[in-house]
């Protein structure tokens, strides 16, 4: 894990684009969604679950239990005669109390028949121990590529318990479909977090990062470049004579990144790199 981490906000109503997500509340009836998908899907005991031969299980909602993230579904705005599908596909024979193994699968399906028109695994995508997956989510924001093609993002949120160390940050992938293929075209940018070192009280040093991305007019292998703004801040609060803490920001820098697709993704610079599920 890197000492500095971050925390990003992604900005993008200089472009005209304004991120959304949702959670699984577009999916519908889900047991005939993923059984359209997975026809050997079969409901679990409890009904939170379906499971697949030999081990794997499909968590169905978003529960308050051990399993925080569950089958995530989003109207696609640019296509809204699709539906995007998130699905974890959870390993339980390798999984403990202390984390997860397991993959996402990402459905684009058609949401009146609910056939499966592009699907691609994304494996070890769900594993997850100290540092957990709290959420998984859509961003469908209007992530313009080129004039016949727009992506989709895809938000996973990472967190430690930690008062002392703590750590949360949310990484973002962006998803493109092009003629009959579903592929990755910007993996693993850090989009929110924060995180540190102190006392649990008070004392410590704390680093944090905010980023705005806005698509840019020019070009590279016919997809449009993306401007990356990243303001990095720092705080060492301290308690003060009467014990009141007290914030000690320091001075705000900004860089500008250029992220040019290189004919198969957009490579991420490690200062944005977001850790990876």
């Amino acid at each position: 894990m890197r000492i500095l981490l971050h925390t990003v906000f992604l900005g993008l109503a200089t472009a005209g684009l304004s991120p959304t997500w949702a959670a699984a509340g577009d999916c519908g009836d889900v047991v005939a969604l993923v059984q359209q998908a997975y026809p050997k899907a079969r409901k679990s005991s409890d009904g939170a679950a379906l499971t697949l031969e030999p081990h794997i299980s499909i968590p169905l909602t978003l529960p308050d239990g051990e399993m925080p993230f569950g089958l995530v579904c989003k109207i696609w705005p640019a296509h809204d005669g699709l539906l995007l599908v998130a699905v974890p596909l959870i390993d339980s024979a390798k999984s403990s109390d202390g984390g997860h193994v397991g993959d996402i699968e990402l459905l684009v399906v058609d949401r009146k028949s609910l056939q499966v028109r592009q699907r691609l695994l994304q494996a070890g995508l769900a594993n997850d121990d100290a540092i957990a997956i709290r959420k998984v989510e859509f961003d469908t924001g209007r992530y313009t590529l080129s004039p016949a093609v727009t992506a989709f993002g895809l938000r996973i949120e990472l967190a430690t318990h930690s008062q002392a160390t703590p750590f949360a940050e949310t990484g973002l992938r962006l998803y493109a479909l092009a003629g009959d293929a579903l592929r990755l075209v910007l993996g693993d940018l850090a989009v929110t977090g924060n995180g540190g070192e102190g006392d649990a009280s008070c004392a410590g040093s704390f680093h944090s990062s905010q980023v705005s991305l806005a698509m840019s007019p020019a070009k590279h292998h016919g997809y449009h470049d993306i401007t990356v703004v990243q303001r990095a801040d720092t705080d060492e609060p301290l308690p003060d004579k009467n014990g009141e803490c007290q914030s000690h920001p320091g001075k705000s820098v900004k860089r500008t990144y250029r992220l040019r697709y290189d004919g198969s993704r957009y490579p991420v610079p490690a200062a944005l790199k977001a850790m990876e599920p």
